[in-house]
């Protein structure tokens, strides 16, 4: 049976009742398994990853979206993670039996439904037509607060929707793309210009890890700095080297690590190597032993 997987970034993380709102809509459709929920008070954030049928995936994003686009303002919305719609950012993931085309056909689809609710819609990753606006990073620069000046601009006219500024809901960027393993790492600091140092020994952008995507990100809620990143290919660029080396260049300013998040599911691969680095099982170790 063909699964795709889809990992939902929408800009409310705050207001609960919201949040299960949303969920209500995407759970109402038959075939759609959560895997992973998450919303973060600091981020004024949520990720919903689910996953079925490319059809139940599809139709579970359609509805999710119209309740989140109906339920949230991006006028009243503060938080600290980037971000420049209600429905920020809508990745489909191949998970078995479905191929990279597949899933971008079904992002197009999305987008067609989104555009029609009068949503800005770029493709972003697989899905890109544009190699100048393939990138996450480069698409949400400015965030939210530039897209009414961006809306002006030839060069950013939408992949799908009107090319006018939507005030209530924002943009939105979809695609398809390679699994990416959101993880932070949380600083025993309130020095911002902490993490902004580490930020620039691991960020591709920077010189750093070439997968990695990193901001900081100041936590007060926790009185830490945090160190949030994407690793866009787990193969290349696998969770404990990047840790090792932040953990290394902290001892410049005697600062420890508090703890680290990982957002959203992780592939069992990459479970893999961090046992094989960490506690050394040799290679006769097999991910048909880990179940759950």
């Amino acid at each position: 049976m063909k699964v795709l997987m889809a990992e939902v970034n929408f800009s409310e993380g705050t207001n609960l009742d919201i949040v299960k709102q949303v969920r209500d809509a995407l759970m109402s459709v038959e075939g759609v398994t959560m895997v992973d929920e998450n919303s973060d008070k600091d981020h004024n954030r949520s990720v919903f990853t689910y996953i079925g049928t490319p059809e139940a995936v599809l139709e579970g994003t359609k509805k999710l979206s119209e309740k989140a686009i109906e339920l949230i303002d991006m006028t009243k919305h503060t938080g600290s993670h980037p971000r420049m719609g209600a429905i920020d950012v809508v990745p489909f993931i191949p998970v078995r039996d479905v191929t990279s085309e597949e899933a971008v056909e079904i992002a197009k689809e999305y987008a067609t439904f989104l555009g029609g609710l009068g949503v800005p819609v770029y493709y972003y990753e697989d899905a890109s037509e544009n190699p100048d606006r393939k990138t996450l990073p480069k698409i949400r620069k400015g965030q939210y607060e530039a897209l009414e000046e961006k809306m002006q601009d030839e060069f950013w006219r939408p992949d799908a929707g009107p090319f006018e500024f939507n005030p209530k809901s924002g943009a939105t960027v979809t695609g398809a793309r390679f699994p990416l393993i959101a993880f932070n790492v949380n600083l025993n600091t309130t020095d911002i210009e902490v993490g902004k140092a580490i930020v620039k020994t691991v960020r591709a952008a920077a010189g750093g890890f070439t997968n990695v995507r990193a901001i900081a990100l100041d936590i007060p809620e926790k009185n830490q700095v945090q160190v949030s990143m994407n690793l866009t290919n787990y193969e290349k660029t696998p969770i404990h080297r990047v840790l090792e080396t932040i953990k290394f260049e902290l001892t410049r300013f005697n600062v420890t690590i508090a703890d680290t998040e990982l957002v959203g599911p992780l592939p069992v691969y990459a479970l893999k190597d961090l046992l094989q680095f960490y506690i050394k099982v040799n290679d006769d170790f097999s991910v048909d032993q880990i179940f759950g």
